[in-house]
């Protein structure tokens, strides 16, 4: 007898699968790569006149105690602590050996007074703001060629009070890329965990020409319409190298992880790509995507890990993106354990998608995707499997999936839609397009 596939009970018995896989990786870890460590000397935000009382505003004495930790240079570092409390500030830079630790119940608040917000260059591998064209908003909490710096805490919180930046980007009257919440440009040896974050302006976590990163144990909110509030864009890695992303959650207005490296002309041309990444035990939901790659990747992106991932009430389940123009490459990405629950699409590899920073890109600046492995996805109330749509002058190529099961909403077998592609497909249900069936030479990993 046939048992029909997507019931309550079976979709019980794939979360039960899926959470004993995660049991068993819960002890896999990359965090190593830049541990917790303890400082010598510990000085609070209270010292040097700040006032938790969500009123007074606070900027003089960040600047003032991140002053002191930059010129004193204390041995082993300084932990700045911020206690119980609102915290009203305008953005800050952070210096390096450094701890910004949040206490239980603290948190650092962004100031809504827009009027006066700072401003910064455009990212070279961007050359304009992402969202207007000239310079951009100074991040929230950032640092530019820093050492050593860690993030963490209690699960205090970080606000970035975005809702009078998403009306501007909403009624059309914004003059400059919004801001992000933190931003670490050039910088090594990063550490953030155990902190809330929310309602950042724009990106919430953007690590961009930085290495050897560790975001962990991090919560990330925002409202679904709250517009392109990406969680973790390194850009969670933007032109980065060793990146490592573990057991997070995130809700936001906009793609729960994303990798990126440049824009069109100016990410070719800056040519830094985003490199060993390693992203798994995340959970979330989102209107966009979960996972996504590109589309911004004219840098390249390669030797990507993605495991454990449990998506729910999502667009799409896994979207990699690129577009004509953008050049660079997408190599060597492995994306396993997946879980998807109310996702409208579970997969998409597309070569169609994103706008242009101006009219100056390369139409004969064609992107590389080749060597992507996805496998072990278990999909319910799914409403399209999915699509891989490359590009005719580009197709991509060694697409392999394998033991994907993306069950549709009562019982539907909606169509794979590919074209311009090449790979092979093991154990997928609904069954792919043949152009993954009919190439027995493709190399499928693992």
């Amino acid at each position: 007898m046939e048992v029909r596939v997507g019931t309550a009970a079976t979709a019980a018995a794939m979360l039960f699968a899926l959470l004993l896989s995660l049991a068993a990786a819960a002890e896999t870890t990359c965090s190593g790569i830049v541990p917790m460590r303890s400082r010598n000397e510990v000085i609070s935000i209270e010292e040097f006149g700040a006032v938790g009382d969500g009123r007074t505003l606070n900027t003089w004495s960040f600047r003032k105690a991140i002053y002191r930790i930059q010129h004193l240079r204390r041995q082993g570092g300084t932990l700045l602590h911020v206690p119980r409390g609102v915290w009203l500030t305008g953005n800050f830079n952070l210096t390096s050996h450094m701890t910004l630790f949040l206490a239980r119940g603290a948190v650092i608040k962004a100031t809504q007074d827009t009027e006066n917000w700072p401003l910064a260059e455009p990212l070279p591998s961007y050359g304009r703001g992402r969202e207007r064209p000239g310079g951009r908003y100074a991040s929230f909490i950032q640092g530019y060629g820093l050492v050593d710096v860690i993030i963490t805490g209690e699960n205090g919180t970080i606000d970035g009070q975005g809702g009078v930046w998403w009306n501007m980007w909403n009624q059309r009257t914004l003059k400059f890329t919004r801001p992000h919440l933190l931003e670490f440009l050039h910088s090594t040896y990063i550490h953030i965990s155990n902190v809330i974050l929310k309602n950042s302006p724009f990106w919430n976590i953007h690590p961009v020409y930085s290495s050897n990163v560790v975001i962990r144990s991090v919560t990330v909110l925002a409202p679904h319409d709250s517009p392109n509030t990406d969680g973790i864009d390194p850009a969670f890695a933007d032109s980065c190298s060793n990146v490592c992303i573990e057991d997070c959650f995130i809700s936001t207005g906009d793609d729960l992880v994303a990798v990126k490296s440049g824009w069109d002309e100016y990410g070719i041309a800056y040519g830094r790509p985003c490199s060993d990444i390693i992203i798994r035990r995340v959970t979330g939901s989102s209107p966009f995507s979960g996972i996504a790659i590109g589309s911004e990747a004219s840098g390249g992106v390669e030797n990507i890990l993605i495991e454990n991932i449990n998506i729910y009430s999502t667009g799409i389940g896994i979207h990699i993106k690129t577009n004509t123009g953008r050049g660079g490459f997408i190599r060597n990405v492995t994306i396993s354990q997946v879980y998807m629950n109310r996702v409208g699409k579970g997969l998409r590899i597309a070569g169609d998608v994103g706008d242009h920073p101006d009219e100056n890109f390369n139409l004969n600046a064609l992107p590389k995707v080749d060597g992507v492995t996805i496998r072990n996805v278990w999909g319910v109330e799914v409403q399209q499997p999915g699509s891989i749509e490359g590009i005719k002058a580009s197709p991509f190529t060694r697409i392999c999936l394998s033991n994907v099961k993306l069950w549709e909403v009562g019982g539907r077998q909606e169509m794979w839609q590919c074209g311009a592609v090449s790979g092979t497909a093991v154990g997928v249900q609904p069954w792919p397009c043949a152009e993954l069936t009919t190439t027995s030479t493709v190399f499928c990993n693992g």
